[in-house]
């Protein structure tokens, strides 16, 4: 039986602990960052070795699913302070992952070719990108990581350069190729970080909630 005493933290506005409960939300953020980091370096790797062969674009929309699925545990159980950033990441993720589903419905060509050949539909697919953004400059400001630092503003450059026909093909493809191997980087870095920092600090969280009961 075990009679270990639980890990007592001093936080900004008082003492707390880390649940089983709270462990096991990070390890879930940190399953799906990994979904959905593996999801897009597979599907970034058939695009820029082998772009033009349909049987592999076909298979890129089921990576993408997988890819916006990852991303959505990620943001469900992700730690952030405040409320109004966390449910604003979750909305984009959720208007981004209506859009595709409307795009993939409405086009015949494979998902990742209409998004390629009509750069307009990433006014609408763009905001689960916008979402991944926010997490990558959560973990940031948080951490400090040089990989997040870097894909914070690479993201929305590769993305806007596309919609507006500033970058050249090989400029994307060295993007994206920067972009996939950070965001592997990052999945594999968080899978080894130690849980508390994950968590961040009870007490805030404790509050936050209290003054918003107290404000209702």
């Amino acid at each position: 039986m075990d009679t270990q005493q639980p890990i007592v933290y001093k936080g900004q506005f008082g003492e707390f602990t880390i649940t089983q409960s709270d462990r096991q939300g990070v390890i879930i953020y940190r399953a799906g960052l990994m979904i959905a980091a593996l999801s897009f370096a597979i599907s970034s790797t058939i695009v820029l070795w082998q772009g033009n062969h349909p049987a592999l674009l076909q298979a890129l929309s089921p990576l993408y699913t997988l890819f916006c699925i990852g991303l959505g545990i990620s943001l469900l159980s992700i730690h952030i302070y405040m409320v109004v950033l966390h449910r604003a990441l979750q909305a984009f993720w959720l208007v981004g992952a209506i859009a595709a589903a409307v795009v993939a419905h409405f086009y015949a060509e494979p998902f990742a070719l209409t998004l390629y050949q009509h750069p307009i539909t990433i006014l609408g697919v763009g905001f689960t990108f916008a979402a991944l953004t926010g997490l990558f400059f959560k973990e940031a400001a948080c951490f400090n990581r040089l990989e997040t630092k870097v894909l914070t503003p690479l993201v929305p450059l590769l993305l806007l350069g596309h919609l507006l026909g500033f970058l050249p093909v090989v400029g994307e493809k060295v993007l994206l190729a920067v972009w996939t191997v950070l965001f592997i980087v990052f999945a594999l870095r968080k899978a080894f970080q130690p849980i508390p920092p994950d968590i961040g600090d009870k007490s805030v969280f404790t509050y936050l909630k209290n003054q918003r009961l107290e404000n209702a």
